[in-house]
């Protein structure tokens, strides 16, 4: 069956204040942001079909955000206006340690989403459908219709992909550890970074993280590790891809980009290890200009960057 999705994702987006230097001073550059809202468009760039489900405030910053992503063809038949809760707000700043945020998001209307907000016939007309660990932190309400997407998703038979993007400004690790392991059993694409995973398994060596990540029943594990690449695993093959050195500027939403890349490679039949590749080149990218959305890379783009590193390896 074909699919009329590639990748739907669920979540929260939000309009982003980016603070980047100026001169003396510093000012803030209005972007986007939202983890699965990234990714969505990040896929979106790179050729994929892709529809959002979420909910915005019946304000400017919604309309800004359904605006945005109709300019970047994503359908948008799934995301709901609510009058009584507005769109979020979040600010960046840098420093030596790296980026930092700060969320004016409580009570938004994305966190007001309910399991009867979701469109069955929506969830399963994809080939993957993409959720994260803030979608399943922001409210009791946003997990439970979290749960209840993965399910639709799964009676459908299409396949999860699932970065618990651990955020604990939302939830304590304590919170969050079972929820993101019963996730994980669920789950056919775990997209998981070094330092969470870390964190969620009480381990350290990378081969053990992802070890343990296919002991709670991930089928393929993808560990994005930063500057260091991706370790990559599909059950029985384990596989390091490199990074891309980069002049890096802004890292705020590169992980997000990774997991678009990847999934918009994987919806068109790419095996793990060249989808993660091409990811892991997505993210380099990203990463060379302000803000989670504005820098995300092309498909032509990619491959042109891939095709640059060729011949300078050559």
């Amino acid at each position: 069956m074909n699919q009329h999705y590639d990748v739907v994702a669920l979540g929260e987006a939000m309009v982003e204040f980016n603070q980047i230097p100026q001169g003396d001073g510093r000012m803030y550059l209005q972007g986007f942001g939202g983890d699965t809202s990234n990714t969505t468009i990040a896929a979106a760039r790179q050729g994929a079909r892709c529809a959002y489900v979420s909910l915005v405030g019946n304000d400017a910053l919604g309309d800004m955000c359904l605006a945005l992503w109709k300019t970047e063809g994503v359908d948008v038949s799934a995301v709901q206006v609510r009058d009584d809760a507005p769109t979020g707000v979040y600010f960046v700043r840098h420093d030596a340690d790296g980026h930092h945020f700060s969320y004016l998001r409580r009570g938004s209307a994305a966190s007001r989403i309910q399991p009867g907000d979701l469109q069955p016939e929506l969830i399963g007309n994809t080939q993957y459908l993409h959720v994260t660990g803030i979608s399943q932190a922001i409210s009791s309400s946003a997990l439970q219709t979290v749960g209840a997407a993965i399910n639709m998703a799964r009676t459908a038979g299409a396949r999860v992909s699932y970065d618990p993007n651990l955020r604990f400004a939302l939830w304590s690790l304590e919170d969050a550890r079972p929820t993101v392991i019963q996730t994980i059993a669920s789950t056919d694409e775990f997209l998981p970074g070094h330092e969470e995973l870390a964190k969620l398994s009480g381990l350290q060596a990378p081969e053990d993280l992802v070890a343990w990540a296919h002991q709670q029943g991930a089928k393929v594990v993808v560990m994005k590790m930063g500057v260091q690449g991706a370790l990559v695993s599909d059950g029985r093959t384990m596989q390091k891809i490199a990074a891309f050195p980069v002049k890096a500027v802004d890292a705020t939403g590169a992980g997000d980009c990774f997991n678009g890349a990847y999934l918009a490679r994987r919806a068109r039949g790419e095996d793990v290890f060249t989808s993660a590749r091409w990811a892991v080149a997505s993210a380099a990218l990203s990463t060379q200009g302000y803000g989670a959305v504005a820098p995300l890379p092309t498909e032509a783009r990619v491959a042109e960057f891939l095709n640059a590193a060729k011949s300078t390896a050559a």
